[in-house]
């Protein structure tokens, strides 16, 4: 009967210990979304954790600061309002902004709407075909217009100092 007994209390314990594990980490999940929704965790910190936060759904109230996927993008909800079938985050840039997506180093530019989706200094962008580096805070500006300075791969513009000749053509001998 003792064997019975050790065998009752370790499957018990074990039981116990998963289930506080499993309440840890359940735990540490909600603090981690309740830190990035609340603005602690910056947006690129965010997107690396994607999975955590929930998907986005029509029929839902949701608030301002709240994070949700949708079709593998993270987005930061940017006005108070209930979605709709129509009113999916990849198509209302006044509702909801795209985090930073850590894999993309130069993300395509969009307009910001206000405050809460401008550029910061020295965030990186590419447009029309060239990539672009915000030169204040708060940037609303197309680039190429203003606030944005072009970047210049360094090694692309070695690459030209060494061989100053390429790219250029002789004229044609008549």
């Amino acid at each position: 009967m003792g064997l019975e007994h050790l065998r009752k209390d370790s499957v018990r314990e074990l039981s116990e210990k998963k289930a506080y594990e499993t309440q840890q980490k359940n735990a540490a999940t909600i603090a981690f979304v309740v830190l990035a929704e609340g603005g602690k965790i910056d947006n690129v910190t965010a997107s690396e954790q994607a999975a955590l936060f929930a998907e986005w759904s029509p029929s839902i109230n949701y608030t301002v600061g709240q994070l949700r996927r949708y079709r593998g993008i993270l987005y930061r909800c940017v006005q108070d309002h209930q979605s709709q079938e129509g009113w999916e985050p990849d198509k209302t840039a006044s509702l909801w902004n795209v985090t930073s997506d850590p894999a993309e180093p130069w993300p395509e530019w969009s307009q910001p709407i206000g405050v809460h989706d401008a550029y910061s200094k020295d965030a990186k962008t590419s447009h029309n075909g060239k990539r672009w580096v915000s030169d204040i805070d708060n940037n609303v500006w197309e680039p190429g217009v203003y606030g944005w300075t072009e970047y210049v791969d360094p090694e692309e513009l070695h690459e030209v100092s060494q061989n100053p000749q390429d790219g250029l053509s002789e004229a044609p001998e008549v």
